[in-house]
């Protein structure tokens, strides 16, 4: 199980690292101490906190929907040609940035400041891990 250290539990979070802190000596998360005698936090532990803390900003469009991944935000820029363009959203602390039609920009009257919603529908999402010694994986034949 992954040890994460105070200082990234909390930028995980985007929390300090004293309410990291706060929320061990009151019992909310707990920590142990890795091998070199720095606090740590379990991930799973970590994992469970976000998702407790997790608040959704505020839907303001009444719509039933099968997409999940949702970002209320405010568009923050848009860069159009006549055909094309760009928009940029602040979604807390996430920028999201989409490429659709100009007609559609025009449609919708995004600007920047304009209150938005990006939703996410994808076949496919990447995910990456920091940097770390990866495991020797054995494939069925027994060759890497």
């Amino acid at each position: 199980m992954p040890q994460i250290r105070i200082r990234n539990a909390a930028d995980y979070l985007g929390v300090s690292d004293d309410t990291v802190r706060r929320w061990i000596e009151n019992g909310t998360l707990a920590s142990t101490k890795d091998a070199s005698g720095r606090s740590v936090v379990e991930g799973l532990d970590l994992a469970r906190l976000a998702r407790q803390n997790a608040i959704l900003p505020v839907d303001p469009s009444e719509v039933g929907r099968s997409a999940r991944n949702r970002f209320v935000g405010i568009v923050t820029e848009v860069v159009s040609d006549t055909v094309m363009a760009q928009v940029e959203l602040q979604c807390g602390p996430h920028r999201v940035v989409s490429l659709m039609s100009a007609e559609a920009v025009r449609e919708l009257g995004l600007e920047p400041g304009s209150p938005a919603i990006a939703i996410v529908k994808a076949t496919m999402v990447v995910v990456e891990t920091p940097h770390r010694e990866t495991p020797h994986l054995e494939t069925p034949n027994g060759k890497a």
